[in-house]
């Protein structure tokens, strides 16, 4: 297994520059996550570490070997794509076995490596079936599978279970994830717009935005301590809210006085030039409480309730145009429905950002 480093990766079609100063070090048992909107790029550089896009600037390293000219059968990758891409003709043993026999091994060394493979992903019952007999999940597996058998140094993952019903993903995200268990020194890179998926099977994340990185960390990493307004509000479901605001008071808590009314203390200590401040005050809707008391982050109608029996979404009425604001309370809550409520947050629960940037990060 290997790691991956990129440095001053770029990318572009023409004039069209869509990805750029991509700086990114893999380290070897790491399963990195790249996330982001449709059209960020994701599965672009995801292409360009398999060898299929070409790079435009920048290198490439796998095993400490700059791999920008290197084809893609000598790289040392497998990539399990989206569509399972079998062949239909042939049983779950051939289709996993075929990369090896167009490598001339034996027939000994490509049995030990289908079974061993086939014994990891609860396939060995399955060898002698064709694709068509087999569920979406299980010939996802046995694409994964076919990865598997040729050893590589890097796996890549291109958005694998996409094609899969709500059912089949979380079975086979949790397949994924004890399969990562079972081979704690390999390298995968995973590309997926499933925020659940990221935020369980990643070692680290990767958010892309605008054609650049906008934050590497754990999950709880970008989940906690966001470094901008895109991350905070790309990560999480639903996503974080944001209110306008100005500071009033700084220190070691800062207060902002938010525009719809409310106010709010931050554990983020601030000093005296920041005040008068404007800030977007972020707080997640699971964050939030609802309060009977003077001090209030948020006074608003409820609209529209979400029961969903160990939590109530409740989402209020739109202010001057302005998103939505939610709130994920405990338990059940249906008698809110058309109420005025009041919400509130602890202040360690608050983040405060100026121009996009987060103020923890100053």
């Amino acid at each position: 297994m290997a790691n991956v480093k990129m440095t001053n990766i770029e990318k572009a079609y023409g004039e069209v520059k869509v990805l750029s100063n991509i700086n990114l070090d893999i380290k070897q048992g790491e399963l990195v996550v790249f996330v982001g909107p449709s059209g960020c790029g994701k599965s672009t550089l995801l292409r360009m570490i398999a060898g299929l896009e070409r790079i435009t600037g920048g290198e490439l390293e796998i095993d400490g070997q700059v791999v920008n000219d290197i084809p893609p059968a000598q790289r040392g990758i497998a990539m399990v794509f989206q569509s399972y891409a079998l062949y239909p003709h042939m049983t779950v043993r051939d289709n996993m076995a075929f990369a090896l026999k167009i490598a001339k091994k034996s027939k000994e060394e490509i049995d030990a490596a289908v079974m061993k493979a086939a014994k990891i992903l609860q396939l060995d019952k399955l060898l002698d079936r064709l694709p068509k007999a087999l569920s979406g999940g299980q010939r996802q597996r046995v694409a994964i599978g076919r990865s598997i058998v040729r050893d590589p140094k890097v796996y890549l993952f291109d958005e694998p279970l996409s094609n899969l019903d709500a059912a089949l993903r979380v079975a086979t995200r949790i397949e994924i994830a004890q399969l990562k268990e079972s081979m704690p020194d390999s390298t995968m890179v995973y590309v997926t717009h499933d925020q659940v998926e990221a935020m369980t099977l990643a070692t680290r994340i990767v958010v892309l935005a605008g054609g650049g990185i906008a934050q590497v960390g754990s999950p709880l990493d970008l989940y906690e301590r966001p470094e901008n307004e895109f991350v905070a509000q790309f990560i999480g479901s639903p996503a974080m809210n944001i209110l306008p605001g100005e500071i009033v008071s700084t220190g070691a808590e800062t207060v902002v006085q938010l525009d719809g009314g409310g106010s709010a203390r931050a554990a983020i200590t601030t000093t005296e030039a920041d005040q008068g401040m404007k800030v977007n005050l972020g707080v997640r809707p699971e964050d939030l409480v609802s309060t009977d008391g003077q001090e209030y982050i948020f006074e608003g109608r409820v609209d529209i309730l979400e029961a969903l029996g160990e939590l109530t979404v409740l989402y209020f009425e739109k202010v001057n145009g302005a998103d939505p604001v939610l709130a994920k309370l405990p338990g059940i809550h249906s008698g809110l429905r058309g109420n005025t409520v009041r919400l509130t947050a602890d202040p360690s629960r608050i983040h405060l950002f100026h121009q996009g940037k987060s103020l923890l990060y100053r």
